[in-house]
């Protein structure tokens, strides 16, 4: 065989290896007949392959169909199956005033987290504190280092293809992504560095509001709006990485900034309490100003406060402003309020969706708040970071069954 042949040959196996990979990955116990049927290929071929991926560690083989108590007549079939714990993942959050690390297993399931806050002026702290945060739930989950195949991180600010921050935003940007992707590189890791609001929207697709919905935009809500697109099945990211940075809203009448809904919440409670014209029973009035936010405006809303249902009420303006010019631009069929202010929206959205028919042709995009909470950010780096080891898992090393053994997995 001529070395072209053998190159070829070889780029067959791994292209075949990496369809019964896939397929393993997308189903639970499989026998070999079940991979044929969909992947395509011979008996013989996916049999050797499924034995090289037991030997390499990516599949376990079950006890047999006999064993499992499925067999009635005839030779009882191999069964096989993905190792979820023949390695890690690594979701980031690096948030503004927080760290936050989810470690998940290869079939997703999250192990354990952790959190650091930390001083977003202090820009030398955030790789360590990083880093720290990392350590803390890989050992919470039990999980060592060698078994980490990927880190995803989620950052405040877009990113190019090889995960860097452009200066801008009086140096924001840079100062949220200083460096992470070399950073984590350097430490031999497989690693990606995404804007914060694309990872929410993938997490929203996978997990969230966003499933079964081929066009949606997570819009990131809390002291900033940010937003993720899918068009199509497809995440927007744009030729910089950043589509979902949303500075044409100062040039939206009736929105004019990219504050979110618990800094403008915030802003616009003090103000009232400021101005004497709400009831002193209120809770606007009675809570300290160092507590009053969102949050008790939500609350107060809630118990029928007039003075917190006005304010909800200015905020479905400005919110269906802004989503009647994202939907309009993108003609998508959802949007998804995210983050951890979304747990709160239930007398916000109805208001916002009456005042966004009003603002758009029909039919609106549907608005819905999603399920994920504060941690969606993490959550879509822990997805990305398992799309990317699939992508790679022909090329990558697995965790060792003998290592496996001590992995509470």
């Amino acid at each position: 065989m001529s070395e072209i042949d053998e190159r070829s040959a070889f780029s067959q196996k791994r292209a075949n290896a990496a369809a019964v990979l896939d397929y393993a990955w997308g189903t639970t116990a499989f026998t070999a007949s079940d991979a044929i049927a969909a992947t395509g290929l011979t008996r013989s071929t996916v049999i050797a392959l499924c034995d090289e991926l037991v030997e390499r560690g990516w599949l376990c083989e079950l006890p047999n169909a006999r064993a499992a108590g499925e067999y009635r007549k005839g030779r009882p079939a191999r069964r096989y199956e993905l190792r979820a714990s023949a390695g890690a993942v690594v979701g980031l959050d690096a948030g503004q005033h927080c760290v936050t690390a989810a470690v998940a297993d290869l079939r997703g399931r999250e192990l354990a987290r952790a959190y650091t806050a930390i001083d977003p002026d202090i820009v030398e702290q955030r790789v360590d504190v990083a880093d720290a945060t990392i350590a803390d739930a890989l050992e919470k989950a039990g999980v060592p280092t060698e078994a980490v195949l990927c880190i995803a991180v989620g950052v405040p600010a877009p990113t190019d293809l090889d995960g860097a921050s452009p200066e801008g935003e009086f140096e924001f940007w840079s100062r949220m992504n200083p460096g992470f992707a070399a950073h984590f590189r350097e430490q031999g890791r497989l690693t990606e560095v995404e804007n914060d609001a694309n990872l929410a929207a993938l997490a929203e697709g996978a997990l969230g509001a966003g499933v079964g919905a081929s066009s949606y935009i997570a819009l990131m809500s809390g002291e900033r709006f940010g937003a993720g697109y899918v068009v199509e099945g497809h995440l927007v990211r744009g030729k910089r990485g950043a589509a979902g940075e949303l500075r044409l809203l100062s040039l939206v009448e009736g929105v004019g900034s990219t504050h979110g809904i618990a800094a403008l919440l915030r802003e616009w409670a003090l103000e009232l309490r400021a101005s004497g014209t709400v009831d002193a029973s209120s809770p606007i009035m009675k809570t300290p100003k160092a507590k009053l936010g969102a949050e008790v405006v939500f609350h107060a809303a809630d118990s029928g406060d007039p003075a917190a249902l006005a304010l909800l009420d200015r905020m479905a303006e400005r919110l269906a402003r802004i989503c009647a010019v994202l939907g309009g631009l993108l003609d998508v069929e959802r949007i998804v309020l995210s983050g951890a202010v979304a747990e709160s929206l239930g007398l916000l959205l109805p208001r916002t969706a009456a005042r966004l028919d009003e603002l758009t042709h029909p039919p609106a995009p549907t608005l819905v708040a999603s399920p994920l909470g504060g941690g969606v950010v993490s959550i879509g780096a822990v997805v990305r970071a398992l799309e990317i080891v699939k992508t790679n898992a022909i090329a990558l090393a697995p965790v060792s069954p003998t290592l496996e053994q001590t992995i509470p997995f």
